[in-house]
């Protein structure tokens, strides 16, 4: 069978202002086309997100420098391509994606993109190109991460990272937390968790942060990207301030999405050392994600990290009694998370690889 050719345009997206600018259609459809991506990938809709909603996060940034194209085939509008480039220090890495309709696999449309993917980041002086794609779990050969931490099918996306000389780096597990059963185990475990971290107690706010925790706040948001095992990827250092934080809340709060902080705090000295984050659209049946959530090393041990999540996934369900489930993302590798997890109730449902390229000079 012949294939015709297809007529395939990049196209640099505008950003609008707001959502009911004139300029918005484009930023609406490449969204729409978004959520399609992701519901043929998972086969569920917990990753959709409304227009409005997501706009907040392609605002201008002093800390990062986002563009996104649109990739149509024929006329049609069938994809996205998006390039991160850190803006702190001198950094070398780039992350980017690629997303199409299921529709056009297989007739290099991806290849294409992933041309203006490198030469952007050669222009910009990047020689680190990480990605992440989930892999549908599926019969046949498998790819093995080097971490000797899980493993992912040979699909269409790893063998299209593979072509273009990636290496699996990492593989990272999507697991569900289920909101509608019973919650007696968060309970039982909470009060074990209270008890063994003694001179510690929970502090929770939502978004925006109170001053009085702008500076513990902004600690621990700067040690996710040194102290979550990271396996042989690249992240730039993290300075957070005050006002870091504050535009880190707005791009929740301006799109009216609930962003529910649990903290603990050590009663001694008032430092915060651990935290766990949730969040759900202004729909509260939407499922419900988990953000970032960390132990700070020195106060390891203490189970501070049961603490925070069920503590959270208390409050959680008060706050949002019909949002079905909690989604998140742990490294394979991260054992003491996963037990935490897995205690709870959380079980797996899907796999990401995290790929990575090193350029030429």
């Amino acid at each position: 069978m012949i294939t015709a050719p297809v007529r395939i345009e990049l196209r640099p997206l505008a950003i609008p202002a707001s959502i009911d600018s004139p300029d918005a259609a484009d930023f609406i459809e490449m969204v729409r086309v978004r959520n399609r991506i992701y519901a043929e990938i998972s086969g569920h809709d917990d990753h959709r997100i409304a227009a409005d909603e997501l706009l907040p996060i392609y605002q201008p940034d002093e800390l990062e420098r986002r563009l996104v194209w649109t990739v149509s085939v024929d006329g049609e509008m069938v994809g996205r391509v998006g390039v991160d480039l850190p803006l702190e220090g001198d950094s070398k890495v780039a992350f980017w994606l690629i997303e199409l309709v299921r529709d056009v696999w297989g007739r290099g449309v991806g290849s294409t993109a992933y041309e203006l993917v490198e030469r952007t980041a050669r222009e910009n002086g990047r020689t680190v190109l990480q990605s992440w794609a989930e892999h549908p779990d599926a019969p046949g050969p498998r790819l093995a991460a080097p971490t000797g931490f899980g493993t992912i099918p040979d699909d269409h996306a790893a063998r299209f990272y593979v072509r273009h000389g990636y290496t699996l780096e990492q593989i990272e597990r999507n697991s569900a937390f289920d909101l509608r059963g019973p919650f007696e185990e968060v309970k039982r475990l909470l009060s074990g968790a209270t008890a063994a971290s003694e001179g510690y107690r929970v502090v929770q706010w939502f978004a925006p942060t109170p001053a009085e925790f702008f500076a513990g706040y902004a600690w621990m948001k700067s040690r996710m990207v040194t102290d979550a095992p990271a396996a042989s990827l690249e992240f730039d250092e993290e300075t957070w301030d005050a006002a870091r934080v504050a535009r880190h809340d707005a791009m929740y709060t301006d799109a009216g999405r609930p962003l529910l902080v649990t903290a603990a705090q050590h009663i001694a000295t008032g430092e915060l050392c651990a935290f766990n984050e949730l969040v759900i659209g202004k729909d509260r049946t939407e499922a419900t994600h988990q953000e970032d959530t960390l132990v700070l090393k020195d106060h390891r041990g203490h189970k501070l990290g049961t603490l925070v999540k069920c503590a959270g996934l208390l409050t959680w369900r008060d706050f949002a009694p019909e949002s079905p489930r909690v989604i998140t993302y742990n490294a394979e590798e991260n054992r003491p998370m996963l037990d935490i997890n897995e205690a709870i109730g959380f079980v797996p449902i899907a796999y990401e690889g995290a790929w990575k390229k090193v350029l030429d000079d």
